[in-house]
């Protein structure tokens, strides 16, 4: 059996992956020991509690500081250094998985990883008893076990726990994979991310990363006036952003709604009702498809601060995203792929038709209107709708031409009015807004404005998305009576922004896909 063999000959996993056959063999057994046990009264499901004091990672670290303070106090006496080592023992109780198994006879060592690192354990029949060694002989690979008992240092130079007792604390009923084929079973990883998190200790790492991004992301708003706030996610309205809504049915009410697409009208009420400085990080929802950059379910920060405009989101969202690469990678500069990212430097400033005209060296400053637009974009191959108009055409070429070259980090700024409903137009110049993306990898990384607050206009513009809606643009806003309502009361000037928390981690994590990013990523079901 797979198992044996492998606590037998102290080999790494076989290559080939178990069969289904395979995995319902080794359950049927272990479901057998675990009969076993039982008939003995010895269930390790009846245990409540392990009080361990101590996890692996410390162990290593509290070890070698000892041995390096003995090594110097015994001035290179042999046998002071052993003595000393005797009577200073570190003794542990500690509690994990068991990954690996050498079975050598009446000795066995065993790795047992917690959730900081792994660590060998010696396990000799002359130290627990012969009853217990013969029930710990039965045990297998992904039980998870209490040890107790003190560290030393073998012969082979690894630090490891000498245990005087094991508990068994839970009957692993279903074998580890014996070979995680990473690209090949991608879609098991993230389907039984449980067991991805178990056998890829990389994986684990990267969530650790992004609790910390977030938590860190927290503590700098803190430090700027700014307060967490919870705005609802079913709602009667979804609009804030270009999207789908997912849509469902309030029994209590017998009212439909939608699940939100994005914060911002809601925060936008608070910022009316006198918080001058909001934030949520929350999920939204859009009904879209799935690929490396998209989940239909995603986290979404976005933050609100009166009497400021975009450029003082741009200062914001400069000052913490190089604050988050130093707190979280220990750098501003930092790998993706084959780029080296750096956060260090003052990000570049192009507005939309400087960067179009960089790139495609078509200067939409002189383009007079939208049938000028549509012949550069026939000429181009950009394909386009009817219902475009001179500002959207300028965005395609923008997104054909442009983001595939802003690699390093650079705010594009100044959008056409047409694709920014819900943005304060440039007095100098109405057919554009004060609106910026920050782009890096060639990813939109936030998206930001000083916020329309003239509820006139904003009125005529939710008009002209209703009108689009009409068209057949499904990702069109409605009209928001009650927010207009916010906007006729007062907000006063603000700027306001939102960041993808998915692609902010992905970056930091030099993570290829957001599904690696994600705990539990949309999957099609296998029914």
């Amino acid at each position: 059996m797979a198992e044996e063999q492998l606590k037998a000959n102290a080999a790494p996993a076989e290559e080939a992956e178990q069969t289904e056959e395979d995995i319902h063999i080794l359950k049927k057994v272990r479901m057998e020991k675990l009969e076993a046990l039982k008939a003995q009264g010895k269930n390790p499901f009846e245990i409540t509690k392990f009080d361990f004091n101590i996890k692996n990672s410390e162990i290593r670290k509290q070890y070698e500081e000892l041995e390096a303070r003995l090594t110097a106090e015994a001035n290179g006496d042999d046998e002071a250094l052993k003595a000393a080592l005797e009577s200073n023992r570190i003794n542990v109780r500690i509690a994990g998985r068991i990954m690996t198994w050498r079975n050598m006879g009446k000795a066995n060592f065993i790795d047992v990883r917690d959730n900081t690192d792994r660590m060998q354990v010696y396990i000799r029949m002359n130290d627990i008893g012969e009853e217990a060694f013969k029930e710990f002989k039965t045990w297998d690979m992904g039980d998870i076990v209490g040890v107790e008992g003190f560290v030393f240092r073998t012969r082979m130079g690894e630090v490891t726990v000498h245990a005087q007792k094991i508990t068994l604390l839970t009957k692993s009923l279903l074998p580890l994979p014996e070979k995680w084929h990473g690209l090949k079973d991608q879609d098991a990883r993230y389907r039984q991310r449980y067991v991805d998190l178990i056998v890829n200790p990389d994986v684990a790492d990267t969530f650790r990363k992004r609790s910390k991004v977030i938590a860190t992301i927290r503590r700098f708003l803190d430090t700027q006036g700014f307060i967490e706030v919870e705005t609802p996610m079913l709602v009667s309205n979804a609009g804030g952003a270009a999207a789908r809504p997912f849509e469902t049915h309030y029994n209590a009410l017998n009212e439909d709604v939608k699940l939100r697409i994005s914060l911002e009208l809601y925060l936008k009420r608070l910022i009316v009702g006198g918080l001058d400085r909001v934030y949520e990080i929350g999920r939204v929802f859009r009904n879209e498809g799935v690929d490396t950059r998209h989940n239909p379910e995603f986290t979404l920060m976005e933050l609100y601060q009166a009497y400021t405009d975009y450029y003082g989101m741009m200062d914001l969202t400069e000052t913490m995203f190089r604050h988050l690469a130093e707190e979280v990678c220990g750098t501003t500069v930092i790998p993706y792929g084959e780029h080296m990212i750096d956060l260090g430097k003052p990000f570049e400033r192009l507005t939309m038709i400087e960067a179009v005209k960089k790139y495609s060296g078509v200067d939409f400053s002189q383009v007079k209107d939208t049938a000028e637009a549509k012949a550069l974009a026939k000429e181009r191959h950009i394909e386009f709708e009817d219902r475009h108009e001179r500002g959207d055409i300028l965005n395609l070429f923008f997104e054909e031409f442009v983001e595939k070259h802003l690699i390093q980090p650079t705010f594009i700024m100044d959008h056409p009015v047409e694709i920014s409903p819900l943005t304060k137009r440039k007095p100098e110049d109405p057919d554009y807004v004060e609106r910026f993306e920050l782009f890096i990898n060639g990813w939109e990384m936030c998206n930001a404005y000083s916020e329309l607050n003239d509820p006139v206009d904003q009125r005529e513009r939710f008009i002209a998305q209703e009108e689009l809606l009409k068209k057949g643009d499904e990702e069109a806003n409605r009209i928001d009576e009650d927010f207009l309502r916010a906007l006729e009361i007062g907000m006063p000037p603000t700027g306001g922004i939102g960041y993808g928390i998915d692609r902010l981690v992905m970056l930091l994590t030099n993570s290829p896909a957001i599904r690696d990013v994600l705990l539990f990523p949309t999957m099609k079901s296998l029914d």
